[in-house]
């Protein structure tokens, strides 16, 4: 079987090689899954591009998740079984045909069940559902504001917001995505690229998600009201932060804070990273991939997928996502 390393940081075309791989035997509490295909997320570009701390030392297996049939299991594994068809959360790994994780980190799906929308449900409506439900604890009627509401969790986030009856706002860069947002359920669209968001929102909200970093997370923290929380993700903005000043720049551009600040003003700051709740909170992972799965089966919540690449497309089906291009999900078939 084969596998997609990442060799050097830098454009698609250069950054990766298909290689063999060795079949190892799964651990104890481990599962072994010959998978059908895996996920993209807007980390991996950051990996390919060497602004992602987390990667490991090239040459690597980079990807977060996976759908495919589980052909290996530990003695300790009682959640899923030879045979079943899972969508995996992998700690790297995911472009493999060949996949080993922590059986925690995988959660049954039906045979039928739309490909795409499997490979969604594993990071970014995980990360949406951490964000939405656990990390922010979103009420029923609350006002939030959504950033890069097109993107994959942007789209799930949307979706879990409406389940509590929430006020949306959202931001996107085209006309073709504010359509897109004003569809999936966004009360107020906004386009950044002609509008400034925290000029446009005349009201407190109770919740920013933000995955942009830098001076937008600046301006949406003072956006909260009391009890207002943000909720930062990711920090896309780094990619136009070149030299040693200009990452300097973006990072000061998130402006500073002190905790009596926080307290005077009743706002909190709550990072997530599902890398470290992985890691540290096995038992969290699998809650929320449950439960998502749970919500799709009931049709609570539809995952938008962009396109599904062929394994040969790699390239393309990346650039595409570094450049924004994409709306929804982006997933590569074996």
């Amino acid at each position: 079987m084969k596998a997609i390393y990442l060799i050097k940081n830098g454009k698609a075309e250069i950054a990766f090689e298909k290689r063999e791989i060795e079949l190892k035997e799964s651990g104890k509490d481990e599962i072994a899954i010959e998978a059908e295909a895996f996920g993209l997320n807007f980390a991996d570009v950051l990996a390919r591009l060497g602004l992602y701390k987390e990667c490991p030392p090239l040459p690597a297996i980079i990807g977060y998740e996976a759908v495919g049939k589980v052909v290996k299991i530990g003695a300790q594994v009682k959640n899923i079984a030879l045979g079943d068809r899972v969508i995996a959360f992998t700690r790297f790994g995911g472009y493999s045909q060949y996949i080993i994780t922590k059986a925690v980190a995988a959660v049954k799906i039906d045979n039928d069940f739309p490909l795409g929308k499997a490979l969604a449900l594993a990071t970014q409506y995980t990360t949406a559902y951490y964000a939405a439900f656990l990390a922010a604890n979103i009420r029923e009627g609350e006002k939030v504001l959504i950033h890069a509401a097109a993107g994959g969790v942007g789209t799930a986030l949307i979706q879990l917001c409406k389940l509590k009856n929430c006020k949306i706002y959202g931001t996107a860069g085209s006309d073709e995505k504010i359509e897109y947002i004003k569809n999936q359920g966004v009360d107020f669209p906004i386009n950044y690229r002609q509008k400034d968001f925290s000029t446009e929102i005349s009201e407190k909200l109770d919740v920013v998600f933000d995955s942009i970093g830098g001076s937008t997370f600046k301006k949406g923290y003072k956006l909260l009201g009391s009890g207002g929380r943000i909720i930062p993700y990711g920090a896309a903005t780094q990619l136009d932060a070149g030299n040693f000043f200009s990452k300097l720049k973006f990072a000061l551009s998130f402006g500073i804070y002190h905790p009596v600040g926080f307290i005077m003003q009743s706002k909190a700051m709550i990072g997530v990273n599902m890398l470290r709740i992985a890691d540290d909170k096995p038992e969290v992972l699998q809650y929320c991939m449950q439960n998502l799965v749970k919500l799709a089966q009931e049709n609570k919540i539809n995952p938008k997928v962009f396109k599904m690449y062929s394994i040969d497309e790699l390239n393309e089906a990346h650039t595409a996502l570094e450049n924004r291009e994409t709306i929804g999900k982006v997933g590569i078939k074996w």
